[in-house]
């Protein structure tokens, strides 16, 4: 069984107090904050059953590893979830679920803009998120903070070969579509209605040659200001949102 590992902040806490109370080892909450976001929080986390400790800030800041923990951390056990990608997709296939929406990220190492991807993924309805096991940031106390609760609903899978693993997607008949400045056609001019992975790259470098040659397609955002580029979630965000405008 895996170790324990912490959350931190209303949001992150709130969505595993929902999803798997059960899950809670113990709240750490801040007591000399009073306010309504508070006890509310608690009056939920109560009605859960969960286990409540009073602590000072600086004691749940040394818990969550960050100050902007708003007066609330919690120890928790991992929630069982699809241990690989191919495991996923089959449970998927198994509900009937004929066309997955999966993002891939190929160079995101800021736990923030992971955290906003999650958020935005889950949001829009998207089955998993994938990225390299070596360009890429894990699961931590920042990113599930920054995720709001996504963190603990969206499969998150990092992967030894990011352009194998397309190629495997291909093989299922999952359309990959890049992202890239340069690309002749919209993200408005492509069909998302089937199963599809949309594959963002870091902003700057963009996506590696590789990951760029092996995907099918390759799609741009349209840029008419001075800016040359968008922030990888925001652009996750315009994609995901459009694929889920055509399936709606």
């Amino acid at each position: 069984m895996s170790s324990p590992k912490v959350l931190f902040g209303f949001h992150a806490v709130g969505v595993r107090l929902k999803t798997a109370p059960q899950s809670i080892i113990e709240i750490y909450y801040e007591a000399t904050r009073r306010d309504a976001r508070m006890r509310q929080f608690l009056d939920r986390a109560r009605e859960a059953g969960a286990r409540l400790i009073e602590a000072d800030s600086v004691r749940i800041a040394k818990l969550a590893g960050s100050h902007g923990h708003q007066g609330v951390a919690a120890r928790v056990e991992p929630v069982k979830v699809a241990t690989s990608l191919d495991e996923l997709l089959e449970d998927l296939e198994a509900a009937g679920i004929e066309q997955p929406l999966l993002l891939v990220l190929d160079g995101v190492t800021d736990p923030h803009n992971l955290g906003a991807c999650l958020r935005v993924a889950d949001g829009a309805g998207a089955h998993a998120v994938i990225a390299p096991k070596d360009h890429a940031v894990g699961i931590n106390a920042t990113v599930a903070k920054v995720a709001s609760g996504a963190a603990e609903t969206m499969p998150y899978f990092m992967v030894t070969n990011l352009s194998r693993t397309l190629n495997e997607l291909k093989e299922r008949n999952i359309w990959c579509i890049g992202t890239s400045d340069d690309a002749p056609k919209t993200i408005y001019q492509v069909d998302l209605k089937g199963p599809v992975a949309l594959v963002l790259g870091a902003e700057g470098d963009g996506m590696r040659q590789l990951t760029r040659k092996t995907c099918d397609e390759l799609v741009s955002i349209p840029m008419k200001g001075a800016v040359e580029s968008l922030n990888v979630s925001v652009a996750s965000g315009v994609c995901l949102y459009e694929a889920l405008r055509q399936r709606t």
